[in-house]
Order: structure tokens, then C-alpha cells, then sequence
């Protein structure tokens, strides 16, 4: 780095002095002493030297010209422009007779830009930061400009100690090649992160609030170890949010100070902060001014209560909550702010939610970047505002959601901008594709399945139209099957998903009740939402099944039903989605109910209903999550027993602590399940964090499943259906591991019965590639 700082003094010193002494000897050639000479008038001006630029362009640059007198203070400017355009290395003036020469030396083209020894940064990346380019004027100014950018991208990666050192090779006419020669050097970490001035919370406590990491041998998918000055400011923003959570309403960070290790290897960071007191909410009141909405409406959705210890974060979300339930009620354009009167004597702060009419702001555009392959329509289908419509941020924030709910980009920023007038926005969409075709290996273990491995060819977004196929093909010590399904998720055009399945499937039940299973079916299926949060799906399947290799042994309920049956069903499901999130839910709700009805052709006749909720509460600023999930499910015959292939089972992964199908009727002669008409089940269960670094991703759980299985339409000796509740207590792990998640349950029975089937052990891993 002093290298590179001295190099740049000494050629501007250089270049200073060169242009000075070209000066001198225009003064001493047009003899400056004789104030006659330096009024003689200029016959010709003759440009020497050029090759690729005209000598007309030369003189454009002068400030003299033929006809005019050799003035000293003329041709000092003259030289100075022609040296400021950057075209050329060197320039002199000298006179001959009444004729003017300019002797110009063009600075080369650069032919090619190149870059060796970059590793961790790509070709691509660094040419997008250089500002020089082929075919452009090759000058050295612009080469140590681009120097230093360079290794100022390095130094946000968190590499100080990288090197670029240009190399100019010359070609024929006038031509260079520009190579960026670079040593990357080893990544710049993180030593150790301190906090001076904090009394209340530990430095451990504190440095689990910020972003950036102490570095660690383990910490190989992360760069949050690595020194990055632009992160350091965050963390200034982050421990700001956490003190005003827990109210110090008064705390400052007074400096972030990253100091350079002796050894150059890592950097040493230090906080220092003034905490300052700690308040609580005095008076709560909210004032309205909307028309038919008295404040008296919405006290009740002020979360805060006075007496508390203050907290920002629960101002913000009474806001939220506010805007919501106005919204809700027809009011697009709110205006939602805190007056916030502080007593620093009583230490507390009195807030006043003033909520107003705020200003009508209408969608102008909605501009969409960054989509090279999926099309236009298919992201703006998945917008609640179209230009035009009253600007709402909560349906803003929800076609963001959905956006995120598609999988097909890495990242998406939504954004809002002026429009053309005062009372107009224009929405910005930058998004950033990410593949959505897979050909999976899979390969794995369960204890329900046992040993696995599955292929799948899958797009997810074909011919970027948003459309979903899929060909897969599973193979298990206990099940094989291969299926085909297409969705198009707006058939029509319409908010309409639209689709079919083709599948064969074998299943191994021997273990549990003592026959096959070969099922061959296919089905069409569609749905609609009928509100944001509530979709309903309706599906017809076709399905042939087939109770095949019954034991000689098995019950004597399975070896009445072996042979085939076919069967026609009508399936609609009502889901009410209010989750935070499909995947890895954290906060929220959902219920659904299903009814199936077989009959419409066929050879089996039933009605199936199924009705499941869950609920999701976080706990401990989200560092805990308790859920509670539970479905009941019951199905009679019309005119006929219910076949066993088509009855309820429970075990298993739905009730820890018992095999699989483990619970229920059972023919307790030859030890087979037999299933049962009538189920309920459910789980509670804690999810929590180990302390363990986040980027390892293991995280435990402790739960409790209970259930019930009952009702069967068979009778007679050795026939148990006792109805009873079955419970389990258990703990679990799950790893977010490099090959793939891994989970292991530990779970004992509580509440049995003595034909139950139980189990101790449960694990599942698998990875995909």
C-alpha cells in the first residue's frame, strides 16, 4: 500500500516537472526576452507526430492559431490542454522561423484487459469495477485509478492484504495489452471483538447482537469473520436496535474501531458505548382523526402496556398493527406516527400514536429488472397492486412474499421512488434469478422407509413461464415409485393452478400387516384462491389398487381383502394459510379441511373427512419457537366396509415413540395392523437454539405427541380396538448439515397399550447432489 502511494507522488512530481521544463523551452525558443519576437504572428502551425488522430483535432485543443502572435501566456495554456485530454504521452512546441511545430507522442490503445492470479474473485467481477476497457486510450492516471478501486473491492471482501501490480505489454502499432497481476493474500479475520463502556450486558451477549464474528477454524461457510467496514457500520445500527429494545433509550456507540494485528494477519474491533439509563413506558394514548374510526377503536392494539420496560421494536409493530387494521377497514391512506415525550427525572417515556388521514399516493409503473428468463407476466401476476391502484406498503409487502413463495430467484428487492407528480410512486422490482432445474441424486435413510435413493429431473420454471414438471423416481427397502406431474399455476391466465399426476407406487407393508401394496393412478387437479389467506384445491383421481403377497399367516381381515379395486375420487381441500413462512415456519397459523368422496364410478365407496390447525409462537426476540399442530380424520363406507389400503394408520413419524402403524386395531392372533376408521393426533413441541455458532445449523427440540386410533368395521377373535389415548415425551435433534438435514429422535411411550408396537429410536438423513 506505501508502495503504491509513493508511485503515484513520484509520477505526478514527474510528470509536473516535464510539462515545466517543456514550458521553459517554449519561453527560450520564442526568445521571451525580445519583446519583439513575442509579438511576431504565427504563418503556419505544423502538428507532428500523430497516427490515429487528425492534426485538425490537435489544434481544436490550442489556444493559438495561424495569424496569431506567439504569445508566452497562450502557449502555456495550449500545452497544458493538449497534456489535460489524456490522448497523448508527450507534447513540445517549438518554433522555426514564423512557423509554430507540435511535436505530440499518442498514448497507445489498449488492445486487451486481463487479469492473473484472482481466485476468489472472478474475471467477470473485477471487470465490472475497472473503468478502463478495450479500444480506449491507454493512460497511467487511469491505470492507478483503477488500482486502487481494485483493491478496494479486495479490502470489502476482506482481503487487506491483497496486491495488484498492472503490466503493460506493448504491440505493434501503438497498441498495449493490460495485465492486472494479482495476489489475492489470505483473508483478513477477525481476532477478537471487545466492548468497552457496557455494564449491563456481557461482551458475549453483545457480540451474539452484531453481525460480525470472532474467526474460528469451523466457520468455513460464513464471511462473517472477515473484516468489512461496511458490516462494521451495520453492527453500529444493530447493537442500536438492541439497546432500544430493552430500553436505553439513551444509548449511543460512541466508536467501531478496527486496529490491524502485528503480524498484518487479523484485525482487533472495539466498541466503545454509553448505555445511559434505562426507561419505561409512562402514558399510552392514541389520537385519531379519521372519520367513523375513534381512538377508542384501537387502544386495544397497542401491544405496549405502561409500566413496562420501554421498547422500539414494539412501537414499530403497533404501528404495523395500527396500519393493518385500518387498512382492513378501507382506509388506503393512513399516516401513523409516535409522539414520543421523554422525563428523564422519572425515566420513562410518554407515547401518543397520532394516526391521520396521510397523502393519496397512486402506482404509476411498476418497472421489473434482473428477469433474463422468466417473463415479465409471471412476476406481475403475483402482485396485489397494479399501476393505477391506491399505494398500500401491506400489499406491497405481500407481493414480496408471494414473490419469495415462487423459488425461482436468489434475491428480490422491492423498492418505492417518485413518480411523475407529488401524489404518484413508481414500484422498482430488481431480482436475481437462480437456477430452477434440478436432476437430483438422492440418497438417504429413514427408519420409516429404511435405506433410499431417488432420482428427479425437475423444472420449476419452464420456459420461464412459471410452470412446475417433474419426473421422479424413488427406490427404498420399503417403497418404490415413479410419478409424473405438470402444474400451471395460472391456467388461462386466471388466478387458476391447473395439473395432473401419473404414478406408480409398491409398497412394503409385511412388516406391520403382512401384504403389499401396488398402487397404479392418475389424477387432475386445480385451485383458486377465494381469499388472500384461505385457497381451495379440488382434484380427481383415478387410482387402481392391489392387496398382493399376503402371507400365509397374516389376519385373516387382510387375506379377505386380497385381489384389486379401483377407485374414483373427488378431493377438495380448504387451507387457510396465515403462516410467516411455508418453509421453517416461525409465527402464525393454518387450518385446512379435506373431504374425499369415492363413488363416482369405481369400485369403492367412502367418504373421507380430514381437519388439521397448527399455530406457531415465537419466543425470546424468535430464538424459540412453540407450536402446537393436531388433525382428526374419520371415513365411513357407503353400502361397504372401508378397505383396509384406504383406512387410517398411526405410528411413526405422526406419533413418536410408536412404530410405524404401531397403534390401533389389531388382530392380536397374528400381530397385523388393521388400521381404523377414526384418528386423532397431535404434537406439541418447543424448538430451540443450543448455543452453538448459527452457521452450524444444529438446533434441538423437545415434544410431546399424543393420539388415537379406533373404529373398524371388522370383528371377532383376536380383534383389539380399545380407543384409548396413546402419549409420548421426547427430544430431538435436527442438523442442517453440508450432505443434507439430519434428524434424530429420542421418544418414550407414556400412555400404551400391550399390543402397541414401540420405539425408542428415530432418525432420518438424506442428501441430494
Amino acid at each position: 500500500m506505501p508502495g503504491q502511494v509513493v508511485r503515484g507522488i513520484l509520477s505526478r512530481l514527474t510528470r509536473c516537472a516535464f510539462a515545466g521544463l517543456a514550458f521553459w523551452v517554449v519561453i527560450l525558443s520564442f526568445g521571451a526576452a525580445s519583446p519583439a519576437l513575442a509579438q511576431d504572428v504565427i504563418r503556419e502551425i505544423e502538428v507532428v507526430g500523430t497516427q490515429r488522430i487528425e492534426p485538425a483535432t490537435v489544434m481544436s485543443y490550442m489556444e493559438v492559431a495561424p495569424g496569431g502572435n506567439f504569445d508566452v501566456g497562450l502557449m502555456d495554456s495550449s500545452l497544458k490542454g493538449l497534456f489535460n485530454t489524456g490522448l497523448f504521452a508527450d507534447v513540445t512546441l517549438r518554433r522555426e522561423g514564423d512557423r509554430l511545430i507540435v511535436q505530440v507522442v499518442e498514448n497507445p490503445i489498449i488492445n486487451r484487459i486481463a487479469f492473473e492470479g484472482n481466485k476468489r474473485l472472478d474475471d467477470e467481477l473485477l471487470d465490472s469495477e475497472v473503468t478502463l476497457r478495450p479500444r480506449v486510450v491507454f493512460t497511467r492516471t487511469k491505470v492507478q485509478s483503477d488500482v486502487a478501486r481494485l483493491l478496494e473491492l479486495y479490502r470489502r471482501s476482506g482481503r487487506f492484504a491483497a496486491t495488484v501490480d498492472p503490466k503493460v505489454i506493448q504491440l505493434p502499432e501503438n497498441r498495449v495489452d493490460l495485465v492486472f497481476e494479482i495476489n489475492e493474500g489470505p483473508a483478513t479475520g477477525i481476532r477478537r471483538v471487545s466492548f468497552i463502556g457496557n455494564q449491563q450486558f456481557s461482551d458475549g451477549t453483545l457480540r451474539g447482537v452484531i453481525q460480525t464474528e470472532e474467526s474460528a477454524f469451523y466457520k468455513i461457510l460464513t464471511t462473517d469473520d472477515t473484516y468489512d467496514p461496511d458490516r462494521l457500520t451495520f453492527d453500529r445500527e444493530l447493537l442500536r436496535r438492541f439497546y432500544l429494545s430493552e430500553g436505553y433509550a439513551d444509548f449511543r456507540v460512541v466508536s467501531a474501531v478496527a486496529e490491524l494485528t502485528a503480524d498484518q494477519q487479523d484485525f482487533i474491533i472495539t466498541f466503545t458505548i454509553e448505555e445511559g439509563q434505562r426507561y419505561r413506558f409512562g402514558v399510552l394514548d392514541l389520537e385519531s382523526s379519521l372519520k367513523d374510526i375513534s381512538a377508542d377503536d384501537l387502544k386495544s392494539l397497542v401491544i405496549s402496556e405502561s409500566g413496562d420496560w420501554y421498547d422500539a421494536d414494539e412501537v414499530d409493530e403497533t404501528i404495523n398493527i395500527l396500519g393493518d387494521a385500518i387498512g382492513a377497514r378501507g382506509f388506503a391512506f393512513v399516516d401513523i406516527r409516535p409522539r414520543v415525550q421523554r422525563d428523564r427525572d422519572a425515566l420513562t417515556i410518554d407515547i401518543t400514536y397520532e394516526v391521520n388521514e396521510g397523502p393519496r399516493v397512486y402506482v404509476e409503473r411498476i418497472d421489473i429488472n434482473g428477469n433474463i428468463r422468466t417473463l415479465d407476466k409471471v412476476i406481475r401476476r403475483e402482485f396485489q397492486l397494479v399501476e393505477g391502484d391506491a399505494f398500500s406498503t401491506a400489499k406491497l409487502q405481500r407481493s414480496r412474499q408471494r414473490l419469495g413463495n415462487l423459488g425461482f430467484f436468489r434475491n428480490i428487492e422491492v423498492d418505492t421512488g417518485q413518480g411523475s407528480e407529488s401524489d404518484r410512486t413508481i414500484v422498482t422490482v430488481d431480482v436475481e434469478e437462480q437456477s430452477t432445474g434440478d436432476i437430483t441424486l438422492g440418497a438417504g435413510f429413514s427408519t420409516s422407509s429404511g435405506l433410499l435413493s431417488d432420482l428427479s429431473i425437475r423444472e420449476r420454471n419452464l420456459l420461464g413461464r412459471g410452470q412446475d414438471l417433474r419426473l421422479g423416481l424413488t427406490l427404498a427397502q420399503r417403497q418404490q415409485q415413479i410419478d409424473l406431474s405438470f402444474t400451471e399455476p395460472y391456467f388461462l391466465d386466471r388466478d387458476l393452478t391447473a395439473g395432473f399426476d401419473i404414478f406408480r407406487r409398491l409398497t412394503d407393508l409385511l412388516d406391520e400387516s403382512s401384504f403389499e401394496e401396488d398402487a397404479t393412478g392418475i389424477g387432475i387437479r386445480s385451485g383458486y384462491q377465494l381469499t388472500t389467506a384461505i385457497r381451495h384445491n379440488v382434484r380427481y383421481g383415478l387410482e387402481r389398487t392391489e392387496i398382493t403377497n399376503v402371507k400365509d399367516t397374516a389376519s385373516r381381515v387382510i387375506r379377505s381383502q386380497e385381489g384389486s379395486a379401483i377407485t374414483s375420487l373427488v378431493s377438495n381441500e380448504f387451507f387457510y394459510d396465515a403462516l410467516d413462512a411455508r418453509i421453517e415456519p416461525t409465527d402464525g397459523f393454518f387450518g385446512k379441511y379435506e373431504i374425499d368422496f369415492a363413488g363416482l364410478g369405481g369400485s369403492v365407496s367412502y367418504v373421507r373427512n380430514v381437519l388439521g390447525a397448527g399455530y406457531f409462537l415465537p419466543l425470546f426476540d424468535n430464538s424459540v419457537v412453540a407450536s402446537l399442530r393436531g388433525e382428526v380424520g374419520h371415513i365411513v363406507g357407503l353400502g361397504e366396509d372401508v378397505r383396509l389400503v384406504d383406512r387410517f394408520f398411526l405410528g411413526g413419524d405422526t406419533l413418536r415413540g410408536f412404530r410405524n402403524s404401531g397403534v390401533g386395531p389389531r388382530d392380536v392372533v397374528t400381530d397385523d395392523a388393521i388400521g381404523g376408521n377414526l384418528t386423532a393426533f397431535g404434537t406439541a413441541e418447543l424448538q430451540f437454539p443450543l448455543g452453538l455458532p448459527e452457521e452450524l445449523g444444529i438446533s434441538a427440540r423437545v415434544f410431546s405427541d399424543f393420539g388415537t386410533l379406533t373404529d373398524v368395521d371388522d370383528s371377532g377373535t383376536g380383534i383389539v380396538d380399545t380407543g384409548s389415548i396413546r402419549a409420548s415425551v421426547g427430544l430431538g435433534l435436527s442438523w442442517r448439515s453440508p450432505l443434507g438435514p439430519a434428524r434424530l429422535d429420542l421418544s418414550q411411550a407414556v400412555l400404551k397399550e400391550d399390543h402397541d408396537k414401540t420405539e425408542v429410536f428415530r432418525f432420518s438423513f438424506g442428501t441430494r447432489f
